[in-house]
């Protein structure tokens, strides 16, 4: 079995700690963005499974400075353990969805932070200046690269990581969750960060609704392909107020057992290509918000069964990986 620091997969806090020389904690940050997927521009109802909050539910105050939200966010953590290095995390919405001279400031006042090691941008393929329409029949994909190189400079000064919500490579689904752009978006995106040397980080989704698993690990081998740094594994949490909630009340989805979870989760860390770290591996609902599954709010046990069920079954992240 392979092992990263006893870890049978390339887990993020070994990616820090073999970069940084220390644990690295991230600061989730909100710099007041909104989303194409909100303010009419696409849709005004987000994607499906997200809350009001953006998926920044447990990111700091918009009402703050970048200064500040790192401040404050940093006082909490040096309470409970001793850290000198940390991430800013642009989570909440999409963070490149601003007037750029406001997004420009924003970041730059993060990377000039002395304890800022990384800068981490949570944002959709769409709002990094590439755009896709209809000419002639044929789909045609268009790059503004001013975001991009934008985010190239800075990456000169500190490491920037691009997190790009992809969730699933399946039109079918996409439409369904309100995703708003094509796969081929996405493409564009990956190869104009890869040409700028940004790493990439893809978030996808286990358990959306109508995917079974030859889906999900089709969506892997894609990402295998598409020569990403990062992946967040996420599990489908049913929040509070989406209209993802209301389709599960009315019965037309279920949600995976704990059980479900971890073989279709094992099976994708078996698959994926071993250089790719792994970011996350279930993730957090807010407690106030989560209707389902409720068996995630106990992370810590769900993790512990996951390696454990890993070293019966002799599974390690790139076992089965065909490059």
């Amino acid at each position: 079995m392979i092992l990263w620091d006893q870890k049978p997969y390339h887990s993020f806090d070994y990616m820090l700690k073999k970069r940084f020389g220390e644990k690295v904690y991230k600061l989730a940050l909100d710099i007041g963005a909104t989303c194409p997927n909100r303010d009419g521009t696409i849709g005004s109802r987000g994607c499906i499974f997200c809350s009001a909050g953006g998926s920044g539910d447990f990111a700091g105050d918009r009402a703050l400075s970048v200064t500040e939200q790192i401040k404050r966010q940093k006082e909490q953590i040096l309470k409970k353990r001793p850290v000198h290095k940390f991430i800013a995390y642009f989570q909440a919405y999409t963070s490149t969805y601003l007037p750029f001279p406001r997004f420009q400031k924003q970041l730059e006042e993060a990377v000039r932070h002395p304890d800022i090691a990384a800068v981490s941008i949570g944002t959709r393929p769409d709002c990094l200046g590439i755009s896709s329409a209809l000419s002639g029949g044929s789909e045609m994909i268009a790059c503004d690269p001013g975001i991009l190189d934008f985010l190239s400079r800075l990456n000169r000064q500190k490491p920037v990581w691009v997190e790009l919500g992809l969730q699933t490579i399946h039109e079918r689904t996409a439409s369904y969750i309100r995703r708003g752009y094509p796969l081929r978006c996405f493409d564009a995106a990956v190869c104009e960060l890869q040409k700028r040397g940004l790493e990439t980080i893809v978030h996808l989704i286990l358990g959306l609704p109508g995917e079974n698993r030859d889906d999900v690990l089709e969506t892997v081998s894609y990402i295998n392909r598409s020569h990403i740094q990062g992946v967040k594994l996420q599990l489908l949490h049913v929040l509070s107020g989406t209209d993802l909630a209301r389709d599960y009340g009315r019965g037309l989805f279920a949600v995976l057992t704990q059980q479900e979870y971890l073989d279709l989760l094992i099976e994708c860390i078996s698959r994926l290509d071993p250089e790719i770290v792994i970011h996350r591996v279930t993730g957090d609902g807010p407690r106030d918000l989560l209707i389902a599954p409720t068996w995630s709010l106990a992370k810590r046990t769900v993790l512990n069964e996951l390696h454990r069920q890993l070293k019966l079954r002799g599974v390690w992240q790139g076992r089965d990986y065909r490059p």
